[in-house]
């Protein structure tokens, strides 16, 4: 699921995509996937495709939040937790570095 999440962030362009491990490092989730858009629209449109991504396997969010502002995005799949951020909040809050010692899961390039 954290790959498909991936994928959809691609396809709508987001950049600094990192799927992280955490499976036995936390219990509330297997995997964090990160990604950053260039602006509220396109978080919200990032968070948007995620969903409809998913829905499409029957998955739904057990919770979201951050919209309507969407500086940043946190959306709860249960063992997948996606943080989709503007810029600036990706570099405030840093999770990038909380994780540094996490295994990075391989993302599929863009076409």
């Amino acid at each position: 699921m954290a790959i498909l999440v991936a994928v959809a962030g691609i396809e709508k362009k987001a950049s600094g995509l990192e799927v992280i491990d955490v499976a036995g490092r936390v219990d509330y989730a297997d995997f964090l996937v990160l990604m950053s858009g260039r602006s509220d629209r396109h978080v919200t449109a990032l968070a948007s495709a995620i969903e409809e991504a998913l829905r499409k396997r029957n998955k739904r969010a057990l919770a979201v939040e951050g919209l309507p502002h969407a500086n940043w995005v946190l959306m709860d799949f249960g063992d997948v937790v996606v943080h989709v951020f503007q810029d600036d909040a990706r570099s405030a809050y840093d999770i990038d570095a909380l994780w540094m010692d996490a295994r990075r899961v391989p993302v599929p390039l863009p076409p």
